[in-house]
């Protein structure tokens, strides 16, 4: 592997860590199998659901949930004491190792076979997954506990903060009781305290909300992951309006494509390479801040836009979306109608 695809990789992991930590529910979530993310995806009762994959975005202590993208549809999983980890085979020679369901954390990239519930929910009879994804994973734990908690300590001491003030807005209108100007003057103070309290919590609850602005399609030739001069040309294009944009709260989700050409496998790998080819003439041509990068997806021959049929379809099908999404939390759109 060379030095230059060592760094992209590197460059790769490092942004999916600031969009996930962006992405945490700092609020906290209870550990119930009834969870479920604001936007799911239920499966009908009693389907059965093979190979489905996807990215755990949260972690409970019997189910998780887990998306196909950053900010789209989320499908709560159930495990139960008979259900089945392990990572995918490496080989002939080379079989599967089991793990426990504690190794299922955050930001691990999987596949699950089960059948639906009644509530919507996956009940996951397998699990596999790569032991490479595995060690990405560990390593995000290793960087997003630590944030975690210190978010969750800045939420106490803002919560015991208001409960001061609440408790000082209470003595100061006793006191204001006696008379009406000084009682109107406290009432005005609280109302001001309690609206700067909400839009600081809607604000905090809008981090993993997010707007669409714009998709640029980037495409492609046959069986090609290298980007030619119309393609450049879009992305140029697209960047130098981006420069004329109030881009505060900006992410970046750049998702790849293949036509139904070639096997699953082969369509897969070739539309995360074109995805990767496009971060990285981002980074290198225009600056892209890693913090504005959220985890890079390959559908392959899924999601298509077209019929595969005729060549015209093949050609719309082999592209890669660079989807603009404005987080509500960071850029403060929140709330702030108050």
């Amino acid at each position: 592997m060379s030095t230059s695809k060592h760094v992209l990789q590197r460059l790769f992991t490092v942004a999916f860590m600031l969009g996930l930590v962006a992405a945490l529910n700092v609020v906290g979530t209870k550990s119930t199998a009834k969870a479920q993310t604001p936007e799911a995806n239920k499966i009908p009762n009693g389907q059965e659901v093979k190979k489905f994959r996807g990215v755990v975005t949260k972690r409970g202590d019997d189910w998780f949930a887990m998306g196909a993208t950053m900010g789209g549809p989320q499908t709560t999983v159930l495990l139960t004491p008979t259900t089945e980890v392990k990572s995918h085979k490496k080989g002939v020679f080379r079989g599967s190792q089991s793990y426990q369901q504690t190794h299922i954390l955050r930001g691990l990239r999987l596949e699950v076979d089960g059948v639906g519930n009644a509530e919507g929910q996956l009940v996951a009879n397998k699990i596999r997954f790569d032991e490479q994804d595995l060690r990405t994973a560990q390593a995000l734990k290793a960087t997003l506990d630590p944030a975690e908690a210190e978010m969750n300590a800045k939420l106490k001491a803002q919560q015991e903060e208001q409960e001061r003030q609440a408790q000082q807005i209470e003595e100061t209108q006793a006191v204001a009781s006696a008379a009406r100007a000084e009682a109107q003057s406290a009432a005005e103070a609280a109302k001001k305290a309690q609206q700067t309290a909400d839009y600081a919590n809607n604000r905090i609850n809008g981090l993993d909300d997010f707007d669409p602005i714009k998709t640029i399609t980037v495409p492609f030739a046959t069986n090609s992951a290298k980007i030619g001069p119309k393609g450049k040309q879009i992305i140029d294009e697209a960047a130098e309006w981006a420069k004329s944009q109030d881009r505060k709260g900006w992410v970046v989700a750049v998702i790849g494509f293949a036509d139904s050409s070639g096997n699953t496998a082969h369509n897969r790998d070739l539309s995360e390479r074109r995805a990767n080819a496009v971060i990285y003439y981002l980074v290198t041509q225009h600056k892209m801040n890693l913090n504005r990068l959220v985890q890079p997806f390959g559908y392959g021959q899924l999601e298509p836009v077209a019929e595969n049929k005729t060549a015209e379809g093949r050609a719309k099908n082999r592209r890669v979306e660079i989807r603009l999404m404005r987080n509500k939390g960071i850029a403060g759109t929140v709330g702030s109608s108050q």
